[in-house]
C-alpha cells in the first residue's frame, strides 16, 4: 500500500504564497505519475497540476498557469505545489494523488489514480 500525507496549507491574504508538500510512504516504488486536485465547497475536484514519473514535464489547469508550480523530488518521495499569487477562488482543499505504473505524459484524468492523501486546506481572503 501507499500512503500520502499532504501538508503546508494554511490561510493567507490574497496575493499571497504557499507551498503545499505530499511525502509518499509504503510501496512507494509502485508510484509513477502524480497530481494536485482541489474541492471547493459546492464544486467538483478539479485538477490543478500533474506530473509525469521523471518530474521532467508538467500539466496546468488554466486557472493557476503561470501561478502554480508542481515539481517532485524523488529522493524524498515527495511532491510540492508552490502557489504564489493566491487569489480568494483558490480557497479549497487540495489533494495529492497518484498512478501506478503510468509512464506517459503528465494526465489529469481521474482513471487510474489509485492512492490519495487526505487534504489539506487552503483559504485565501480577499
Amino acid at each position: 500500500q501507499v500512503q500520502l500525507v499532504e501538508s503546508g496549507g494554511g490561510l493567507v491574504q490574497a496575493g499571497a504564497s504557499l507551498r503545499l508538500s505530499c511525502e509518499a510512504s509504503g510501496r512507494t516504488f509502485s508510484i509513477s505519475a502524480m497530481a494536485w486536485f482541489r474541492q471547493a465547497p459546492g464544486k467538483e475536484r478539479e485538477c490543478v497540476a500533474s506530473i509525469n514519473w521523471a518530474g521532467s514535464s508538467t500539466l496546468y489547469a488554466d486557472s493557476v498557469e503561470g501561478r502554480f508550480t508542481m515539481s517532485r523530488d524523488s529522493a524524498k518521495n515527495t511532491v510540492y505545489l508552490q502557489m504564489n499569487s493566491l487569489k480568494p477562488e483558490d480557497t479549497a482543499v487540495y489533494y495529492c494523488a497518484a498512478r501506478r505504473s503510468w509512464y506517459g505524459p503528465p494526465r489529469c484524468d481521474t482513471s487510474g489514480l489509485e492512492y490519495w492523501g487526505q487534504g489539506t486546506q487552503v483559504t485565501v481572503s480577499s
